[in-house]
């Protein structure tokens, strides 16, 4: 039996269950059905067959799940710090002991290959180590003394959170919002991507077996129109996390200023990747390509604009058509694939329109430019060269294995040409050139900048972007800033003089 066919026989037994109860809602710690008895489908993008059935919850459900979030946050606010570290390395030894579930059924699901999403559920275990470790000290503040008063400050959980998710990637990225929610004392409304419910149930009950008392995390799924739009809008949830496109953000913004919602945007990006003549080439033609096409291209972080110095240019456009024509197009569920799928036959259809766009654009397609197959939303890893950046090919997030290369004659073309896009989440910058390398990145309008690298992430940094690509910052302790409240505490140290009026 090939890897392939074993790994689809093990698929079909972890889907089982899903497949004879559907995705359900947790609300309260209780599994339930929507209120309504609706439903909707997921289907597998591999070749369109229905997964199961998923509850389709709307704003009764979200009342429901927000409620037993404002009840059960007292409690878990007051929860001993490292009580709540321990229940987190809980949830992250669980994710550890069904990684390969989460991966088959994210695969299936997402279409995404397993060689990437075999590591996505230990990245999720390690956002929740990390943020575990970090809970005892969350609510540390400064003790800033002044002539009169001994200033000190703390920080608070700012209570009831909703907390929203993508679909590329949506396990990972799911723990990677709600860790920190939880880890600072805050409850949680999780709202997954309804192209992706499959693995959030999977979390959600690791959580409860952890030990996660009921009513802290809630999860919903449903369509953003009905769930999502009643999650942002509900009066006790008091901030939305939100990962996905920037149309989406700035609804949800516009959605959450009746009730003045904290929010935290993970919004889109069109990212450069600079390569200047002087740089390490290879090195930067394989972050070039692993940053556009790996995830099928369907990350925000995605190296999707080539800005290509035109005295290297051409040779190293060739050198790329030849890798980009190599990748291996297939089976998520096949170790050897390198790009699975696309989501959905609406995001396919969104990312194939862009051949035609490029064409009349007067771009030429140096590889790619079509679909694999007839079955399932399979398409060719495509290069556009002879673009330039007023081209929608090189303004529009297309978020597809599509890569746009650009040329430049100096640095300061190559800024302009960086810089002329309404994103600015993530760059990254090839040059040997040190003070080149300062001048640049100081320049660059991105959140996120990575020289001679690709993008390689470490949680205690800051992520998110500028721009239109998001508002705030996840990592390290830029996590707390958006879960917590800062509370500010004078305390006299002495008699001091007090105006006195109408004395």
């Amino acid at each position: 039996m090939s890897d392939l066919q074993n790994n689809i026989e093990k698929l079909e037994t972890y889907l089982a269950r899903f497949r004879e109860t559907g995705v359900l809602n947790q609300i309260g710690g209780k599994a339930c059905p929507a209120a309504s008895g609706a439903t909707f489908e997921t289907t597998s993008p591999v070749d369109d067959s229905l997964i199961c059935k998923v509850a389709r919850g709307d704003a009764a459900d979200i009342d429901a799940a927000a409620r037993a979030a404002k009840e059960a946050f007292p409690a878990w606010r007051d929860l001993a710090a490292t009580e709540r570290k321990k229940i987190l390395h809980k949830i992250a030894d669980g994710i550890v002991a069904r990684a390969e579930e989460i991966a088959f059924c994210e695969c299936w699901d997402t279409g995404q290959a397993l060689r990437f999403m075999s590591k996505a559920a230990l990245r999720g275990a390690e956002n929740f180590r990390f943020f575990a470790d970090k809970a005892p000290g969350a609510r540390d503040g400064q003790a800033l003394p002044s002539p009169t008063l001994m200033n000190v400050t703390t920080r608070l959980p700012i209570g009831p959170v909703g907390v929203i998710t993508p679909w590329n990637t949506p396990f990972m990225l799911s723990t990677w919002k709600i860790a920190p929610a939880l880890a600072a004392g805050c409850t949680v409304v999780h709202k997954p991507a309804e192209f992706s419910p499959v693995t959030a149930r999977i979390l959600m009950e690791i959580a409860e077996e952890a030990g996660l008392p009921k009513g802290v995390w809630n999860l919903v799924n449903g369509l953003g129109e009905e769930a999502g739009k009643a999650l942002t809008e509900h009066p006790d949830i008091k901030a939305i996390a939100f990962v996905g496109e920037s149309r989406t953000g700035s609804m949800i913004m516009r959605q959450g200023a009746e009730t003045l919602k904290r929010v935290h945007f993970e919004l889109g990006g069109k990212n450069p990747v600079i390569v200047f003549d002087d740089a390490d080439l290879d090195r930067a033609l394989d972050a070039a390509i692993f940053m556009i096409y790996s995830l099928n291209g369907e990350r925000c972080t995605s190296s999707s604009r080539l800005l290509v110095q035109d005295t290297i240019a051409e040779e190293f456009e060739a050198r790329l058509i030849d890798r980009v024509n190599n990748i291996k197009v297939g089976h998520p569920l096949d170790p050897k694939t390198e790009i699975g799928p696309l989501i959905h036959k609406t995001h396919f259809d969104k990312v194939t329109g862009y051949f035609e766009i490029a064409r009349q654009d007067g771009a030429t397609i140096a590889a790619g430019g079509s679909r694999v197959g007839t079955e399932g939303c399979f398409v060719r890893p495509t290069l556009f060269t002879g673009a330039n950046n007023a081209m929608k090919i090189a303004q529009e997030e297309i978020f597809g294995p599509v890569l746009t290369s650009i040329r430049f004659g100096s640095e300061e073309e190559a800024l302009r040409i960086a810089n002329d896009i309404p994103y600015g989440l993530t760059g990254y910058v090839w040059t040997n050139d040190l003070t080149r390398a300062l001048r640049f990145t100081n320049a660059l309008e991105a959140g996120m900048i990575w020289v001679n690298s690709e993008n390689v992430r470490h949680l205690p940094t800051p992520f998110g972007g500028v721009k239109a690509s998001g508002i705030g910052r996840d990592g390290g302790d830029w996590s707390f800033e958006f879960y917590m409240e800062q509370k500010h505490i004078g305390f006299a140290t002495g008699q001091h003089a007090i105006p006195r009026l109408g004395a």
